[in-house]
């Protein structure tokens, strides 16, 4: 059976942090989660009949804050993906978490459900900056609920974490670093924060409140984070993401290497053959079409060759190993010089690429720096 990973998304907060741009809500009642999940559930039952032949070996399910959903919401959900999809011996079921929102009996159900790999977003460790990003949780309630995963069996545990943070300090970043590294969790994500439009941040960057993190601080910040992991044992495996050995996130792995995946919920995207597509984004019209068994995609892209060209280097250049050019060969019938002569030129000369012994094509440290300039050269109009 081919392999597909599966993303299901849980919109709901218990309230919306001030950099967040991503398609939630702060919490509604009980109930109305669990309207949703049924109807993600119906959902899942659609599409299940609609590709019987792949079985599922990654489920990430993301938000949001799915934590934040009862026991009997997740059930619901959970127990339509095992019914209806055939699900891989080697299943890596991660979820979404944060602090605040979890507690002993939660641990439980989580891993007596199938859920193997549990993903917090700590952000910082500094209680005025977790304030002044709008987080609900405290450090306290992040040690608590670590400890609490651990003890309850969890072996398998992302961290995510944020740089340049407006008022954010390189000392409070090293704190926060060196912290989150001494507790030992198999994975860590580091994002750089970015200020996108419509959310609280951006207003109050429009007004002048703070300024940005200049980018010269912001690389500062983030090669000391490359650098202390790889110092302590962990295998930078992309930009953003450092992990024990074999405990690379595969279900992220999809997306970065152009594998299939089906979203469930509102705003999920999928990839599926050689076909993009994306969700309603409006909960009432998701939830009265996955009862109605209609279909609730609204956005559908057939990739041309041109268009999977662009995806397979911009997606796998975020790998630190890169693409393998053998492979660019054979998927595309022409080498990539013969694809993008003077990128290709431009780009070593510059020293942002290399091309190792092995024909992996990868960006260098200061290519890293300018990824995304970088990346746009190989987009085909």
């Amino acid at each position: 059976m081919k392999k597909l990973g599966l993303y299901v998304h849980f919109p709901f907060c218990i309230k919306k942090c001030h950099y967040c741009d991503f398609l939630s809500f702060e919490k509604d009642s009980d109930e109305t989660l669990l309207v949703y999940a049924k109807a993600m559930a119906k959902d899942i039952e659609l599409w299940s009949e609609k590709l019987k032949d792949y079985s599922i070996d990654t489920i990430f399910f993301g938000g949001g804050t799915p934590s934040l959903f009862s026991k009997e919401a997740m059930g619901v959900v959970i127990d339509a993906i095992y019914k209806h999809f055939h699900i891989s011996d080697n299943l890596e079921f991660s979820i979404e978490a944060n602090p605040k929102t979890l507690n002993k009996d939660k641990f439980a159900f989580y891993l007596s459900s199938g859920i193997n790999r549990m993903s917090m977003g700590v952000q910082t460790l500094d209680e005025k900056l977790l304030n002044f990003i709008g987080r609900a949780h405290n450090s306290e309630d992040f040690y608590k609920n670590y400890h609490e995963a651990r003890d309850a069996g969890f072996q398998n545990i992302n961290l995510d974490i944020i740089f340049s943070i407006p008022n954010q300090r390189m000392a409070h970043w090293r704190n926060t670093v060196e912290k989150i590294i001494d507790l030992k969790p198999e994975h860590i994500s580091f994002y750089s924060l970015q200020i996108e439009e419509n959310t609280p941040f951006f207003h109050r960057f429009n007004a002048g409140e703070w300024n940005e993190i200049d980018e010269e601080e912001d690389r500062k910040m983030y090669w000391y984070g490359v650098n202390k992991l790889k110092s302590k044992g962990y295998i930078h495996y992309e930009i953003s993401n450092a992990s024990i050995s074999g405990f690379e996130c595969r279900h992220n792995l999809k997306y970065w290497s152009m594998e299939e995946f089906l979203g469930i919920g509102i705003g999920a995207h999928s990839y599926l053959g050689n076909t993009r597509l994306s969700n309603e984004t409006d909960i009432n019209k998701y939830i009265q079409n996955a009862n109605n068994k209609e279909d609730n995609t609204v956005w559908i892209h057939h990739n041309q060759n041109k268009d999977n060209i662009s995806e397979f280097i911009f997606t796998g250049l975020r790998k630190r190993r890169g693409i393998n050019l053998e492979e660019f060969k054979s998927r595309f019938d022409s080498s990539i010089e013969q694809v993008f002569p003077e990128e290709m030129a431009n780009l070593l000369s510059e020293n942002w690429i290399e091309i190792t012994a092995n024909n992996q094509m990868k960006l260098t440290d200061c290519g890293i720096d300018i990824s995304n300039h970088i990346m746009s050269e190989f987009v085909i109009l």
